[in-house]
């Protein structure tokens, strides 16, 4: 199950306070300013820096923006 799109309006990156965005296999939030993936796990976002892998070209491709 997605994030809901409230829950998304309202979470800021726990680095740089920027916007996220969903990817596009609606497994992870998406910070394009500090190039980070959030994992989602059973349906919670992981919002701890040290989770955070690093955005792959590709993947930013896919965004759904």
């Amino acid at each position: 199950m997605p994030i809901d799109s409230e829950l998304l309006d309202i979470l800021a990156c726990p680095k740089c306070k920027g916007k996220l965005l969903l990817n596009a296999a609606s497994d992870g939030i998406v910070c394009l300013s500090c190039r980070l993936v959030y994992p989602i796990k059973e349906d919670i976002p992981v919002m701890l820096i040290d989770e955070a892998a690093d955005l792959r070209p590709e993947e930013e491709a896919s965004l759904q923006r």
